[in-house]
């Protein structure tokens, strides 16, 4: 009788577990609000002002409206946020081509890919002071971009697909070059977080077929992060970090590694999991002021948390107990980022739709 119970148990756990995360992500990018985002894109890749940039500065010459330098992306406050604003549009269009904005996406993209806008932003990059700028969280979101319309099966993607091909070409023999220079990954919650751009740079390389940029990709996410063990959630997050750096990892080597391996690979990586400890990774961050665009960043962890949390689980076995421990935390995080998507202040206002949009159409998994 004991052991009938025992299975029975086992089963209802089973089953809870699979339900959970089927279930995930608990939120949905319906078409409303699909288009309250595209909305939130819609006002910020043409605003100039204010503006960030990271500019090396070689003599006045270089002092010139962003406008000027990045004909394609000089909006949403800097190069990267413009980057992939753009890509949640092609994103939002993709999973929503009847949007009531959607003649206005098109015709606001088609100005801004432009050939000869592309050209001058693949160009941006020819002098040796420029080689590093945006390295590699901005290269990471333009071959997001660049993977999003090849995916595409649409007359205008096509084109702006062959506009944008002289800036991923060059974005690529740069990270080809880079990569095997890296002798360490940087391990941090904001931009030069080394596994986030391998992440996307492994997706890219997978849609366009590019086996040399796939296999160095996979090689180096080996080197940097096999023999990780026992990471300390403990230590997150920092102030202003958008990412997780722990979590990140675990998301690439779910990519790189066979399914059997990943899942060896993460009970070392976390041997807490199983049991059902995820230690800080269970709740999300606090956010104590929405306006301050440092501090705001916890609202796109949250985020960036939640779809982490969903791809580590996409890649383990449907039985496995694991998952539904990854979906409660994911299903946490969602909900704390979700509702400050729309905070009023241009500081968020400016991108964390795209961390939305990413979480929501579950990019990256399917």
């Amino acid at each position: 009788m004991t052991r009938f119970i025992v299975t029975g148990l086992s089963l209802i756990v089973s089953l809870m577990t699979t339900m959970m995360l089927s279930a995930a992500p608990a939120e949905r990018l319906d078409a409303l609000r699909a288009e309250k985002f595209a909305r939130l894109a819609l006002a910020g890749i043409d605003r100039e002002y204010p503006n960030k940039p990271s500019e090396t500065l070689t003599g006045p010459q270089d002092l010139v409206p962003p406008r000027t330098v990045h004909p394609a992306f000089f909006g949403c406050f800097d190069w990267h946020s413009a980057v992939h604003g753009h890509w949640m549009l092609v994103r939002l269009l993709r999973e929503h081509p009847d949007l009531a904005s959607a003649a206005e996406i098109r015709a606001r993209l088609a100005a801004h890919l432009t050939a000869t806008n592309l050209a001058i932003e693949a160009a941006y990059y020819t002098p040796k002071d420029n080689l590093n700028y945006e390295r590699m969280y901005g290269w990471a979101w333009a071959l997001r971009l660049a993977a999003e319309l090849h995916a595409w099966h649409d007359p205008d993607a096509r084109q702006w697909a062959a506009n944008v091909a002289p800036l991923e070409q060059k974005l690529v023999a740069l990270t080809e070059s880079y990569l095997p220079r890296l002798t360490y990954p940087i391990r941090t919650g904001v931009h030069p977080d080394t596994a986030f751009a391998l992440a996307q740079m492994l997706d890219y390389a997978r849609t366009v077929h590019n086996p040399t940029l796939e296999q160095l990709v996979v090689d180096r996410a080996r080197i940097y992060f096999l023999n990780d063990q026992a990471y300390p959630a403990s230590y997150e997050p920092s102030g202003e970090d958008f990412l997780s750096p722990g979590l990140d990892v675990a998301d690439l080597m779910r990519r790189v590694l066979p399914p059997a391996e990943f899942s060896v690979w993460l009970d070392a990586y976390l041997p807490g999991l199983r049991a059902g400890h995820l230690g800080a990774w269970s709740t999300a961050a606090e956010v104590s002021d929405l306006s301050d665009g440092r501090l705001i960043h916890l609202v796109g962890l949250n985020l960036s948390r939640a779809w982490t949390l969903h791809g580590v689980a996409s890649a383990l076995p449907t039985s496995d107990p694991r998952r539904g421990v990854l979906a409660a935390a994911e299903n946490t995080h969602a909900a704390a980022g979700l509702k400050y998507v729309f905070s009023g202040h241009y500081e968020g206002d400016h991108w964390l739709a795209t961390f939305a949009v990413y979480y929501l159409s579950q990019t990256g998994v399917k």
